[in-house]
């Protein structure tokens, strides 16, 4: 496998490059369409991750989202709707309320367990690659990676510029 070129991209082993190491450190985001999924790989603080760049929730971007702590995890939040997503494991993170405290306070971030799908990031020979979440399980970020969708998305996008 060969990304050097720029041709190939998806080796045998079932890494896909994504680009120089140094390249993406300087974008600090990168996405891309992979064997039919848009994947965001980021770097933050010396770190590479990698996900599914449509939020859960609704589909928004989220390689346009700010990347915080929450109750002690990195997160991006999405754009759209602030929704917190962690980086490593792809949980949806939240902070519940007890109507029954007056006056209301919020609780400990808790997760509302896995929603977005995450994927691991290597390094070699100065290329970062991209292996592809093995789980075959369905994750709520699953449903914005279909063709359906991104015409839909581009039909949306379309009657915007209109």
């Amino acid at each position: 496998m060969s990304c050097a070129d720029g041709q190939e991209t998806t080796g045998d082993d079932g890494r896909h490059c994504f680009g120089k190491r140094e390249d993406i450190i300087q974008a600090k985001r990168v996405v891309k369409l992979v064997n039919g999924r848009d994947v965001l790989v980021l770097h933050h603080e010396g770190t590479f991750y990698a996900l599914d760049v449509h939020c859960y929730h609704s589909g928004g971007n989220l390689a346009l989202g700010d990347i915080e702590e929450f109750g002690g995890r990195l997160c991006i939040v999405c754009p759209w709707h602030k929704y917190k997503i962690t980086l490593l494991e792809g949980e949806g993170m939240y902070q519940p309320v007890d109507p029954s405290v007056k006056p209301p306070r919020p609780g400990p971030w808790t997760s509302k367990g896995v929603k977005q799908r995450v994927h691991s990031v290597t390094e070699s020979n100065g290329y970062i690659y991209v292996t592809f979440n093995p789980s075959t399980e369905p994750i709520e970020s699953d449903c914005y990676q279909t063709e359906k969708y991104r015409a839909t998305r581009a039909k949306m996008q379309l009657q915007k510029k209109k």
